[in-house]
């Protein structure tokens, strides 16, 4: 699984970092960093959970 962002849209609101602060973070432009773009299965359901919760969907699952 894979996790891509969309800078574009990104709008730095900081629900994906608030709920998955182990795959997301924000910079210092407040854009997200995904941690770990090739996502540990162990961290697959917070992923997945982090990019649901972007209210510009700026985040992608690719499986």
């Amino acid at each position: 699984m894979r996790i891509i962002a969309d800078l574009d849209r990104c709008e730095g609101h900081g629900l994906c970092e608030e709920v998955a602060p182990d795959m997301y973070e924000l910079d210092e432009n407040a854009m997200v960093v995904i941690v770990h773009p090739d996502v540990p299965e162990s961290l697959e359901r917070p992923a997945e959970a982090g990019a649901r919760v972007c209210p510009v969907a700026a985040l992608k699952v690719m499986k």
